[in-house]
């Protein structure tokens, strides 16, 4: 028996890593997270084969661009090891790492951005808590239901 599909939101600065580039590379290894709890969604939560809303954030027009799927069980990010690393982290070793991430595959580019904004409006029905319209939550990786990726991604289709 397999274990049931769950679905993520991912965001990244398009000036640091877009949609377009994870296109041009195919799949990617998801570092530099340092945020214990978007740590522990990936280390603990994330299964090969999971579906990623794909978002950029600060960027003019933040919202959803793209859909990708996880490709790798969690490991141990390697940029905490390196001292030229912005995301290196002194007090982590090899034998105990503090920050793990997964690959990401690129699956498409939405055929329009799912803007915040457009996102916003539908606040109601994605349920109170919803980190992308919860007011001050800054989270890059977090959970999104089977019905909140429905509803997302049917704003794709409407104009």
């Amino acid at each position: 028996m397999t274990a049931r599909k769950r679905y993520w939101l991912m965001k990244s600065e398009p000036d640091a890593f877009s949609i377009d580039d994870l296109q041009r590379v195919g799949t990617e290894p998801w570092n530099g997270v340092r945020n214990y709890q978007a740590r522990n969604f990936m280390r603990d939560g994330m299964q090969v084969g999971d579906g990623i809303l794909f978002y950029h954030s600060n960027t003019k027009v933040p919202g959803i661009v793209g859909i990708a799927r996880v490709a790798s069980t969690a490991y141990p990010d390697d940029t905490q090891f390196d001292p030229d690393s912005d995301y290196h982290d002194p007090k982590s070793t090899r034998e105990n790492p503090r920050w793990m991430l997964v690959d990401v595959a690129f699956e498409r580019k939405l055929a329009k951005v799912i803007a915040l904004e457009e996102i916003k409006q539908h606040r109601d029905e994605l349920g109170e808590g919803f980190p992308l319209t919860a007011n001050g939550n800054r989270l890059s990786v977090f959970p999104v239901t089977a019905a909140q990726w429905k509803l997302l991604l049917s704003l794709e289709k409407q104009s």
